[in-house]
C-alpha cells in the first residue's frame, strides 16, 4: 500500500489512523476539512487538486470527479491495457480509500431542515469514490467506517498488505453503506412530492442489536431500527433495567404500545403474544392498572403491561406482586424504580406516548417473495360515523363500554371480538376462524360479569348466531361497522333482546 485518498466528515479516530498510514509508508491524499484537520497536526498529506491538476470548484461541489483519481482507483493492476493508460496521462494507483458522507441523515432530522439544504446534503463525490474502490477490491481497500481503521492498520503491520478477504468484506460493507444512505435520500425525495407507493419501493434499517434467538431457540434474529423513526416506538425505547429484550419481547411491546396510544386517560394494557390480555382506564394510574388486571389475573401473569402515564409508588408496589415481562411508561418516578428495580430480570421501557395519528403512517410486511405495504389503521372513535341501527340507544355507561372494546377490538387478531364493562375489558376472543366461534371465547372467559356488558366486532355480523350468542349470555349493548348484506337480520335480533347496536361503517381486519 503506497497511496491513500481519504475524505470524512467523521473526525474519529482520523488523526491516529493517519498517523499509522504514515508510519507504514502510506502517502495521504486528501480534500478540504479533512486535509486542514490533518495539516493542523503536523502530518504531510497532498491536496487533491496537486494531484487532479484541476482546483475545487462550485463550492467544493466539484473536486474528486475526475480522471485522475477514478483511473487510480479503477484501474486493473494485472490489466497491461489499464497500465499502458495511466503511465500515458500521467496517472497513480490509489490503493486505500476512507470516505464518510455528508451527513444527509442528521440533516433531515432537524425540525428546522429547508429543503434546499437537504438536497446541498447529498453527496456525489463520496459514493462515486466508494463505489470505485469497492467495485476494485481485488486491488483496493476501502474503508467508510471508523470500527475499521484499527483492523486495516493492523493488517498492514502484521503484512504489509490488507488480506483479500478483508477488502471483499469492507466491500461488502461499503455498497451496503451506500445502498442505504441512497434508500434514505430516495424516501427523502419521495415523500417530498407525495409518491405514496412508488414504481419501487426501498427502505433501509440500522441493526440495533443481535438477539439470542428468533421467535423460538432454532432461529436467528436480529433487531433493525429506521435511520429516522418515530420518538415513540420500542426502536426507540430507553431500557432502565432488566434482561436484554428478545424477539418476541420486542414483538410483543410493540403491540402493547400501538394499544396504549388509543388512550388519553389514565390507562392500562396488558398484552401476551402481541393480544391484550386486559385493558383497564381509571381516574388514577393505579386505578387502571386494577381494572387490567382484573381483566385476566391468570393471562397477565408473565405478559408485558403499558401504561401512558408516569408510573408511580403505589402502581409500582401492585405491579411487582406479580411476574411481568416488561413495564412500558413514559417515565417512572424515583420511588417507582427502585420498587420495580427489585426484581433482578424485570425490564422497564422508558418510551414518550404520543397519540396515534402522529405515528408513521405506513407498515411493511413481508410475504414469501414480496412485500406488503399499508397505511397504518390510524382510524378514532372519534372519526366514525356511527349510525344506531337498533329501537333503543345505548346508555350513558353503555357508550363508555363500547367505545373501550371499539378501542381495543381494532388491534385484536381477526376474528376479533372484545367484551368490556366498567371500565375494563372481560372477555377477548381472538384470531378464531369464524366470528361466533370467537365470541364464545370472549363470552366463557366473562364468565358472570357479561351481564349488561358491551360487545366490539372488528367485522361485520355475516349471520345473527354472534348477537343471539352474545344476547342470550347477557350483552347489552353492540358495536359492529355493518356492510353485511344480512346486516337487517342482526339488527332485527338485536330488537328482539333489547340490545343497542351501533354501526361504525370502519372494519378493523388485523391479520
Amino acid at each position: 500500500m503506497k497511496r491513500a485518498l481519504i475524505s470524512v466528515s467523521n473526525k474519529q479516530g482520523l488523526i491516529p489512523f493517519v498517523e499509522g498510514l504514515i508510519e507504514q509508508g502510506v502517502e495521504i491524499v486528501s480534500t478540504g476539512g479533512t486535509k486542514k484537520t490533518i495539516e493542523d497536526e503536523g502530518l504531510n498529506v497532498t491536496g487533491i487538486s496537486d494531484v487532479t491538476g484541476f482546483p475545487e470548484i462550485m463550492d467544493g461541489r466539484v473536486k474528486t470527479l475526475h480522471p485522475m483519481i477514478h483511473g487510480g482507483l479503477l484501474a486493473m493492476r494485472d490489466n497491461e491495457s489499464h497500465l499502458s493508460q495511466m503511465r500515458e496521462h500521467g496517472i497513480e494507483m490509489i490503493d486505500l480509500v476512507v470516505v464518510n458522507l455528508y451527513p444527509f441523515k442528521e440533516t433531515i432530522s432537524r425540525l428546522d431542515v429547508s429543503y434546499e439544504e437537504a438536497i446541498e446534503n447529498i453527496d456525489i463525490g463520496g459514493p462515486s469514490m466508494l463505489r470505485a474502490a469497492a467495485k476494485n477490491h481485488k486491488y483496493v481497500t476501502v474503508a467508510t467506517d471508523p470500527a475499521d481503521y484499527g483492523l486495516i492498520l493492523g493488517e498492514l503491520k502484521l503484512n504489509g498488505a490488507v488480506e483479500l478477504e478483508t477488502r471483499k468484506r469492507l466491500a461488502a460493507k461499503v455498497f451496503r453503506h451506500t445502498a442505504a444512505y441512497d434508500a434514505l435520500i430516495a424516501q427523502y425525495l419521495t415523500e417530498s412530492v407525495g409518491e405514496e407507493y412508488p414504481e419501487s419501493y426501498t427502505a433501509t434499517y440500522t441493526k440495533k442489536q443481535a438477539l439470542r434467538y428468533g421467535e423460538n431457540p432454532h432461529q436467528q434474529a436480529a433487531f433493525y431500527e429506521e435511520p429516522i423513526g418515530a420518538s415513540s416506538s420500542i426502536a426507540k425505547a430507553v431500557q432502565l433495567h432488566g434482561k436484554e429484550l428478545s424477539y418476541n419481547n420486542i414483538n410483543d411491546a410493540d403491540a402493547a404500545l400501538e394499544m396504549i396510544r388509543e388512550f388519553s386517560e389514565p390507562a392500562v394494557v396488558a398484552v401476551k403474544h402481541t393480544n391484550p390480555c386486559g385493558v383497564g382506564v381509571g381516574n388514577v394510574l393505579s386505578e387502571a392498572y386494577d381494572q387490567a388486571y382484573k381483566a385476566d389475573p391468570v393471562s397477565i401473569f408473565g405478559g408485558i403491561v403499558a401504561t401512558n402515564q408516569a408510573v408511580d409508588a403505589e402502581t409500582a408496589q401492585k405491579m411487582r406482586e406479580i411476574f411481568l415481562e416488561i413495564i412500558i411508561a413514559p417515565s417512572y418516578t424515583e420511588e417507582a424504580l427502585a420498587i420495580l428495580k427489585e426484581k433482578k430480570n424485570l425490564r422497564l421501557l422508558e418510551v414518550p406516548i404520543v397519540a396515534n395519528s402522529d405515528q408513521a403512517s405506513s407498515r411493511i410486511r413481508t410475504v414469501s417473495g414480496g412485500a406488503l405495504v399499508q397505511q397504518e389503521d390510524r382510524f378514532g372513535f372519534d372519526q366514525a360515523d356511527l349510525k344506531i341501527a337498533t329501537k333503543r340507544e345505548p346508555t350513558e355507561k353503555e357508550w363508555a363500554d363500547l367505545k373501550l372494546a371499539w378501542k381495543i377490538v381494532k388491534h385484536v387478531k381477526s376474528n376479533a371480538i372484545i367484551l368490556a364493562k366498567e371500565n375494563r375489558t372481560i372477555g377477548v376472543g381472538a384470531g378464531q376462524m369464524n366470528r361466533v366461534g370467537a365470541a364464545k371465547i370472549a363470552i366463557e372467559q366473562a364468565g358472570d360479569q357479561i351481564e349488561g356488558s358491551a360487545l366490539a366486532s372488528d367485522a361485520f355480523f355475516p349471520m345473527n348466531d354472534t348477537v343471539e350468542a352474545a344476547a342470550k349470555a347477557g350483552v347489552t349493548a353492540i358495536i359492529q361497522p355493518g356492510g353485511s348484506i344480512r346486516d337487517q337480520e342482526s339488527i332485527d335480533k338485536a330488537d328482539e333482546y333489547g340490545i343497542a347496536m351501533v354501526l361504525t361503517g370502519i372494519r378493523h381486519f388485523k391479520h
